[in-house]
């Protein structure tokens, strides 16, 4: 099976055996919209590239949407990172 990047934009049935995802991707201005098992035996695996922070659980709204619009609207969540920096100790003038 090819690999297909995109979108999930709907999951129903969670893990069950009837469970689908739904993928979109533009490709050449065209939206195109796959319907994938989840337990089918032809996947060998789902990689999750980028994660992003939306408050629906379905996403058939960005149907509509441009590219740009779909950027503005859909969170990316970004890596926090943790730096600790070492105590300062206050320097003395010395003589």
């Amino acid at each position: 099976m090819q690999a297909f990047e995109g979108t999930v934009i709907a999951q129903k049935h969670g893990t069950e055996a009837g469970g689908t995802i739904t993928v979109r991707k533009v490709a050449d201005g065209f939206g195109v919209e796959k319907v994938f098992p989840v337990y089918l035996p032809s996947i060998e695996s789902v990689k999750v590239i980028k994660k992003t922070k939306v408050r629906r659980a379905k996403l058939y709204y960005l149907r509509g949407k441009t590219s740009k619009e779909i950027r503005r609207k859909v969170k990316t969540e970004q890596a926090k990172q943790v730096v600790e920096s070492a105590p300062t100790e206050p320097e003395t003038a010395s003589q």
